[in-house]
């Protein structure tokens, strides 16, 4: 028998670009389920405090940062996808927010989603620095600590909405240009 030998050398693998396309793509589909889990979740525990007469802003801050997760959900639920197989066409809704998603472009809606994002990241930053420096200011909202309560999601989402938005791959299928690109 002949002596094998080894002429590769082992190297770590490093993670490549088509790999965090793929994790950038995943991230999309993940956050298009867990922004709206989060805003029923947070619309409900606004609507809960309200209701036991919280005299703090707290209520209406989480209010705001179920609504921004409702508009971010936009952007991630507009994307451009294959034309459907031809089959009977079905009477138009005339429900005033069915007529509102038809008319949504995908350009538009990245958008929303883009200004919202950054919005909710400043937010969530600056609430969550006040509610160290100064715990009672704020009362108990979504983005006390950063979003302690619910396991730093409302940190890491906007920041993982926001890379999946500016990716190469999704600005070429939401056809978004920026500079010179």
């Amino acid at each position: 028998m002949s002596k094998q030998t080894n002429n590769q050398a082992t190297q770590p693998e490093t993670p490549t670009s088509s790999a965090f396309a793929g994790f950038i793509f995943a991230a999309g589909s993940i956050l298009a389920i867990s922004y709206p889990v989060l805003a029923l979740s947070t619309g409900v525990r606004a609507i809960y405090q309200i209701a036991e007469g919280e005299t703090t802003n707290s209520p209406w801050l989480t209010l705001l940062a179920s609504l921004f997760y409702t508009i971010a959900t936009v952007g991630f639920l507009k994307q451009p996808r294959p034309a459907p197989k031809k089959s009977k066409p079905k009477a138009p809704s005339q429900f005033f927010l069915a007529r509102w998603w038809r008319a949504l472009q995908p350009a538009q809606a990245w958008k929303i989603s883009l200004g919202v994002l950054a919005l909710e990241t400043v937010l969530t930053l600056l609430v969550g620095t006040l509610s160290y420096a100064s715990p009672g200011l704020l009362g108990r909202n979504v983005w006390q600590y950063f979003g302690k309560d619910y396991g730093y999601l409302p940190l890491i989402q906007p920041l993982l909405g926001l890379a999946w938005l500016l990716h190469p791959q999704t600005l070429r299928n939401y056809n978004v240009k920026i500079g010179n690109r």
